[in-house]
């Protein structure tokens, strides 16, 4: 079975950081597709971005290119989302989620099997 923990949401001012975690289990980390989503009140859930666990290859949205970053630990089955540079815009509940056995990455909602309950990001001028 396969489950989702996130953690590392908070509230912080604009141009502070905060870094999410993910820790997962029952995946194939070796040919998993991981994702950060963000959903604001009123607005479509959007992917901000993915890594491929078999690679380590990444994507990024153009509206959080250069601010965030994501990485795995293999080890520990878990990826990260830092991010620096915070804006109001940020201020969403961001997901994890994940798409298992998989040679690629995907970045629409439908692609995804599995998700994380949610963390709130909240970013105030």
């Amino acid at each position: 079975q396969v489950q989702l923990v996130e953690s590392g949401g908070g509230s912080v001012q604009g141009g502070e950081s905060l870094r999410l975690s993910c820790g997962s289990s029952g995946l194939d980390y070796h040919s998993t597709c991981m994702a950060w989503f963000r959903q604001a009140p009123g607005r479509e859930r959007e992917a901000v971005a993915t890594i491929y666990t078999g690679d380590g290859s990444t994507y990024f949205s153009d509206s959080v290119k250069g601010r965030f970053g994501i990485s795995q630990d293999n080890a520990r089955s878990t990826i990260y989302l830092q991010m620096d540079s915070l804006k109001p815009e940020d201020t969403a509940v961001y997901y994890c989620a994940a798409r298992n056995f998989t040679r690629s990455c995907w970045r629409t909602v439908q692609e995804f099997a599995y998700w994380g309950q949610g963390t709130q990001v909240t970013v105030s001028s």
